[in-house]
């Protein structure tokens, strides 16, 4: 099996509650991978160690072959949205995006476009993001994480805000990801979205991950 992401022996702790109890996971590459949970069941933590944006107590996350927190500080290779993404609310979308964009380099003014209309998004709209519905600010924040077309997705409550005609926009566009060989890392509260789009899904239960299918 290529691994895309293993995490072995994971623990985390927030002064004296523990939230992740030694989780041990291996994510295939080119599969969508869903985490399902309660809140505070230590999904988005997990998620956060990922991305290197907290530090395990104990334990090793490797992303694609790289340790994080002793081979790199961050994945390479990675578009996430997690928890309410923060924009520049005086600004328009695209401009949000070309900003973000010119700390990578990546992604030109041209894939910033075509993203945006992949998403659902007009690149012309002069509408500042502070004038933005949470559905938009939603899909702006899912255009953030693909615009630079990186192999691997976390993408925590993607669905948050849509209307039922953009979750159903947003799942085609998770499936169109899969099929270009993305890895993604899914959570979501509905349990249509998990059954629909996912390969494996586990569990999240009081910081322990237990595995329900794949």
């Amino acid at each position: 099996m290529d691994s895309a992401i293993i995490i072995e022996d994971l623990h985390k702790s927030f002064g004296k509650e523990e939230i992740l109890h030694g989780i041990n996971r291996e994510f295939e590459t080119g599969k969508i991978h869903g985490i399902i949970g309660n809140n505070g069941s230590g999904k988005t933590v997990m998620m956060k160690c990922i991305c290197g944006f907290l530090r395990p107590d104990r334990g090793h996350i490797w992303v694609s072959g790289k340790e994080i927190g002793k081979d790199t500080d961050f994945p390479d290779d990675l578009g996430l949205i997690i928890e309410t993404p923060g924009f520049l609310p005086g600004a328009a979308g695209i401009r949000n995006l070309k900003l973000l964009a010119s700390l990578g380099g990546i992604a030109d003014e041209e894939r910033i476009r075509e993203t945006m209309i992949r998403v659902g998004l007009d690149p012309e709209l002069k509408k500042p993001v502070s004038k933005y519905s949470l559905g938009m600010r939603q899909r702006l924040g899912i255009a953030q994480a693909i615009m630079e077309d990186p192999t691997l997705l976390i993408l925590d409550e993607p669905f948050n805000g849509l209307d039922k005609y953009g979750v159903a926009q947003i799942r085609s566009l998770i499936k169109e990801l899969r099929e270009e060989g993305k890895t993604i890392i899914l959570a979501s509260h509905n349990q249509t979205d998990i059954d629909e789009l996912c390969d494996t899904v586990c569990e999240m239960d009081a910081g322990m991950m237990n595995i329900v299918r794949g």
